[in-house]
């Protein structure tokens, strides 16, 4: 029996990973922002995968604020609760609040469930540029880059990457660092998140959820951190609408819309 169940285990993982050799398009963390642009892609039969870095994907909804686990979401979020199925209840008009552990969970579920395939416990350490594009990433184990393990990555190819990360915004610092480039944004560099303000940060989140580079996408709180704007705390209705904002810009790139 142990055998029959560390075959199984074995074959089916790294059939996954053969299959995601190349991708249409990779995510870089699977924060809400992320988990969304990955269901929603998937359901167009767009080849996609999700690298966390964590065990689990879920990103900072897990934790709702200070590990109250409630999110809160607003009217024009709204519509991605009840596509779905995320049960929620208005708590003062036009503002309405749901379950972090069932809102993440749901998430999950349907990038899953679309096709997309979910990698943890694996972490974006460079990547791939080619003819000014940027072309796919190379990973590694978390715990080997935690421990300094000086091992040798491996290489995921696709036609365009979405720097999901959140706060840290890996992704783009990692190509701007080590590639001298200078993004397609108004300030033209990373300026780093500012402090606290709901409204505003919520408003940038989604409005520069975008192309900063040929190949290379933003979203959620990387496009806050990238543009230098705002963050905005357990607020998650610009999260979600930029997962689909960014899915949206994708699929128009790709000619799926």
């Amino acid at each position: 029996m142990e055998k029959t169940i560390s075959t199984a285990i074995c074959q089916d993982w790294f059939h996954k990973l053969s299959l995601h050799l190349e991708n249409d398009v990779i995510i870089v963390g699977a924060g809400p922002s992320g988990l969304v642009c990955a269901a929603e892609l998937s359901s167009k039969n767009i080849k996609t995968c999700v690298i966390e870095s964590k065990l689990a994907p879920g990103g900072g909804m897990w934790g709702g604020a200070m590990l109250f686990n409630s999110i809160v979401v607003q009217e024009e979020a709204r519509y991605i609760l009840q596509k779905y199925g995320i049960n929620h209840r208005e708590h003062t008009p036009g503002f309405y609040v749901a379950d972090a552990a069932e809102a993440s969970s749901a998430l999950i579920y349907q990038a899953s469930h679309n096709g997309c395939a979910i990698f943890s416990g694996m972490r974006m350490e460079d990547v791939l540029v080619k003819d000014d594009r940027v072309r796919g990433v190379v990973v590694n184990w978390t715990p080997v880059l935690r421990l300094d393990m000086h091992v040798d990555p491996l290489s995921l190819l696709s036609g365009c990457v979405v720097d999901a990360t959140g706060h840290p915004s890996e992704v783009v610092k990692v190509l701007v660092n080590k590639n001298q480039i200078a993004l397609e944004l108004p300030e033209k560099g990373i300026q780093g998140e500012r402090s606290m303000n709901a409204e505003a940060g919520e408003k940038a989140c989604i409005r520069y959820t975008s192309e900063v580079y040929p190949g290379l996408y933003v979203s959620g709180m990387a496009a806050c951190g990238v543009s230098g704007s705002n963050r905005m705390g357990p607020i998650f209705g610009g999260m979600l609408l930029s997962g689909m904002k960014a899915a949206g810009l994708i699929c128009s790139a790709l000619g799926k819309a």
